[in-house]
């Protein structure tokens, strides 16, 4: 038993292997073992990036016990983004400690600290500082006193959207060099939440830092970690190029659930939180993308039900302008249903400006299988005259509108009123204000990427041409030109109306196209249901007899032949 003992303390990847054990689980994966030695044998400042789900907090947990297994007398700190995240992870080390039996005896005596988020082991010494504590990164740090200090996502979306946050948080985690002990070690665990990720300025405190992403990187892309990149990760992509692109954790994640991800995260968000990678390339930089798209002649009353895309040359659309970066073009589907049905509803979507520079902004979308059908958009310099608010009213009639959307930010309301009148005499149509609030840059990016990443995003290929002809005094008031120059960074166009008003025309749809999609997934399990059914039929009556015959007596008729 000793002689057990003994390899457990002297070996956290089997120390893992018994925790695992004790929770039920299945044993630890490749990966989690690696960080599991790394955590053992790396530098005392380290930073560990992981992608969401691989359960490093788990694993760091583990080593937080296995450190007081092997040394009682250690003082360990927790710090996360939030009390109640740093709370949680305390909380679990003590319920392995009073769960696990090679723990138990860690426990806390009598008149020793025993809180859930502070508390002493049974054998520490009396001291200032409880064997383990947890607290948020705002919180009080100082007064503390840690052998092993560990930063557990530090850094969230509600602390790194800007850079007055990001430099408080980088103030903030300087604190943790006035806590820790002579020789004590400072472990970061995180996911970068921005592409100027606190964590990308660690190395140059001295921290080394590893990686473990979702997916093995291309061989060309392994430069772009810098040298982070877990060794295990580099030599299996150079083994076998192959890999690039597959899951690193084929266990737990399919290729299939994390491409499921990345549509839902988009391209950028993926990226961070997936591939933990911060260098944008161009490519990445810009994530809305006119190849995403499917284009082609749009039915102005009906639309197709299925489509599939493919950027295969012999799709690609070379008659139309194109004012998107460098490499990145317009294509048709590679195929089409030529089943066709009544758009389930259509709606024009307004964001208006007074006159000077800006536009108003508008886009007319329909709905359809949980596609959304971009019939038409543009843009006016007229502001309010009657002139601009016949056009939008003539616009609401040609595509037969059901609703008509007026963002409000602008006007307080004012150009609603003035636009009601118009629609009475022209075409009469429900009107309804919308206010939208947040960074307009991702608002749009949020709303229009994981809709044209999926390709459910379908162009009237009339618009391209006209689109450029409406703006080829100055491009940038191109739709085209703003949809694929627009970054993340505030102000990233100098005019954004079309591209605003096409995702304001989106978002409309956004819940609908959810419920689309349920229902025409549990339309496509029916069909294949039935057609499961009419096969077993066919089998079991052996092909002679009527479907409305008893079926199970059928089948015990074939089976005793």
């Amino acid at each position: 038993m000793q002689t057990d003992i003994d390899r457990i303390k002297g070996d956290f990847r089997i120390f893992m292997a018994v925790i695992w054990n004790h929770l039920n689980l299945p044993s630890p994966t490749p990966i989690q073992y690696d960080m599991g030695q790394y955590l053992q044998i790396g530098p005392r400042r380290m930073l560990i990036e992981g992608f969401r789900g691989v359960g490093k907090s788990w694993i760091t947990s583990g080593f937080a016990c296995w450190t007081l297994l092997n040394d009682p007398q250690a003082k360990i700190l927790v710090v996360s983004a939030s009390k109640d995240r740093a709370d949680a992870f305390s909380s679990f080390v003590k319920r392995l400690i009073s769960e696990v039996p090679i723990l138990q005896h860690l426990q806390a005596g009598p008149g020793q600290r025993d809180s859930m988020i502070s508390f002493d082991v049974g054998p520490a010494t009396a001291s200032h500082s409880p064997s383990v504590k947890s607290v948020g990164i705002t919180g009080q740090i100082s007064g503390s006193r840690a052998n092993v200090l560990i930063a557990d996502d530090t850094e969230t979306p509600g602390n790194s959207q800007t850079q007055t946050m990001r430099d408080r948080l980088s103030e903030a985690v300087k604190e943790f060099d006035a806590v820790i002990v002579p020789g004590a070690r400072i472990i970061y665990l995180g996911t970068p939440q921005t592409e100027m990720s606190l964590y990308t300025q660690l190395a140059e405190r001295g921290y080394e830092t590893r990686i473990w992403p979702a997916l093995y990187p291309e061989i060309n892309k392994i430069d772009s970690y810098k040298g982070a990149l877990a060794p295990m990760i580099v030599k299996a992509v150079r083994d076998n190029p192959l890999l690039a692109g597959k899951t690193t954790e084929p266990l737990r994640f399919s290729d299939e659930d994390l491409m499921e991800r990345r549509l839902s995260y988009g391209r950028a968000g993926f990226a961070l939180q997936f591939l933990l990678d911060t260098s944008l390339s161009d490519g990445d930089k810009y994530p809305l993308k006119i190849r995403d798209l499917i284009i082609m002649s749009l039915n102005p009353s009906m639309g197709n039900t299925k489509f599939a895309w493919a950027n295969d040359p012999a799709g690609l659309i070379s008659t139309v302008p194109n004012v998107a970066l460098t490499g990145d073009k317009f294509f048709r589907p590679m195929w089409k249903s030529d089943d066709m049905a009544d758009y389930t509803g259509a709606m024009l979507y307004i964001d208006p400006a007074g006159r000077g520079s800006d536009e108003t902004g508008w886009a007319v979308t329909k709905q359809l299988m949980g596609n959304v059908f971009l019939m038409d958009a543009g843009g006016s310099k007229a502001g309010y005259s009657p002139e601009a608010l016949e056009t939008l009213a003539h616009k609401a009639k040609e595509h037969k509108v059901k609703v008509i959307q007026v963002e409000s930010n602008f006007g307080d309301g004012m150009f609603t009123e003035l636009l009601k009148p118009v629609l009475g005499r022209i075409y009469p149509c429900s009107v309804e204000e919308v206010r939208v609030t947040g960074q307009k840059e991702l608002r749009i990016i949020e709303t229009l990427e994981p809709i044209m990443s999926s390709h459910r995003l379908i162009v009237d290929e009339r618009l391209i041409t006209k689109d450029y002809t409406t703006a080829e005094t100055d491009i940038k008031y191109s739709l085209f030109y703003q949809m694929t120059r627009i970054t993340k960074d505030r102000g990233a166009l100098v005019h954004d109306d079309r591209l605003d008003a096409v995702e304001g025309a989106v978002r409309y749809w956004t819940k609908s196209m959810a419920r689309d999609n349920d229902k025409a997934n549990s339309q496509h399990r029916d069909s294949l249901l039935k057609v499961d059914l009419k096969n077993f039929m066919k089998n079991a009556v052996g092909g002679s007899k009527p479907a409305s015959a008893n079926w199970m007596g059928n089948s015990m008729g074939s089976h005793n032949r």
